[in-house]
This record gives structure tokens, C-alpha cells and sequence, in this order.
């Protein structure tokens, strides 16, 4: 059961984020009939720029994709954390009400347990990447120094 809620997370994030991807390009899900003023003049200066839109939703596309089909699944989430934020945000700030931060708060959840899932598995195979974090300060300092004594 420890190893499925992770996974379970992981593969519904990537589902949110490819049907909401896809959306932005397929307008499948029709758009809520009024919007407050701000919101519609935050979607207003994204669709202005001609790029950001595009970019942002092919981004959720593919990292959507990454987390469905487990491919750099860490660098899925990673790539993933702005725009959960500003998910997050953009409901807290321009939508009112509480109901608009259930999904944003949902999609938030779904991240912590996918990543905590990811840093479980990361944890058990610790001793390969020892080698990158392994600093000798003493080493390093004498290096520089050296380095420093050769140009004067």
C-alpha cells in the first residue's frame, strides 16, 4: 500500500496535466460562461504574447506524459513545480470563493505524495550518488589556493 499511494499519485498528476494540456490546445472542456474581470485580463495578457499559452500547455503536455508513462518522472515533477504554484496562486488570488482551491490544493497533494514516492525510491539507491555530494573542503581550498600562488 506505501508504494501504491505514490504511484497512484504520480499516474493521476499525469492525467490532470495531459487532459488540461491537451485542452489548451484542443478546447474540448468548454470555458466557465463569466469569469471576474481579472482573470479574464490575466488569460488576456497570455494569449497577447502568442507564446506563453502554447508553451505552457505543451509543457503540461509532455511533462504530463512523463509522469503517465514514468520517464524522468523527478524531472516531471520538478518542471511541474512553478506551474503548480501558480495554479495555486492564480485560484487564491483571482478566482473567489473557496471552491475554486479544491483542485488547486488537490493537484498540490498529488505532488507531495508522487514526489515523496520518488524520494523513497531515490533513498534505497542513495549509495550511487554519494560520489556527487562528497565535498573535501580541505582539498578544495588547497586546490584554490595553489591555483591562486601560480598567477602571482
Amino acid at each position: 500500500m506505501k508504494n501504491k499511494i505514490p504511484s497512484f499519485s504520480r499516474l493521476l498528476l499525469g492525467l490532470l496535466f495531459f487532459v488540461f494540456g491537451l485542452n489548451g490546445f484542443l478546447n474540448f472542456i468548454p470555458q466557465p460562461p463569466t469569469m471576474p474581470e481579472k482573470t479574464v485580463d490575466f488569460f488576456n495578457g497570455m494569449m497577447s504574447t502568442g507564446y506563453f499559452f502554447p508553451f505552457l500547455k505543451g509543457t503540461e503536455v509532455a511533462v504530463g506524459l512523463m509522469l503517465l508513462t514514468g520517464i524522468a518522472a523527478p524531472v516531471a515533477l520538478v518542471i511541474l513545480a512553478p506551474i503548480t504554484i501558480q495554479i495555486i496562486l492564480f485560484h487564491g488570488i483571482l478566482t473567489p470563493g473557496l471552491e475554486n482551491l479544491v483542485m488547486p490544493i488537490a493537484i498540490l497533494i498529488l505532488h507531495l505524495l508522487a514526489a515523496f514516492g520518488i524520494c523513497i525510491a531515490l533513498y534505497s539507491v542513495k549509495n550511487n550518488f554519494v560520489c556527487l555530494f562528497n565535498i573535501h573542503l580541505k582539498s578544495v581550498v588547497q586546490t584554490q589556493l595553489t591555483r591562486f600562488i601560480k598567477i602571482k
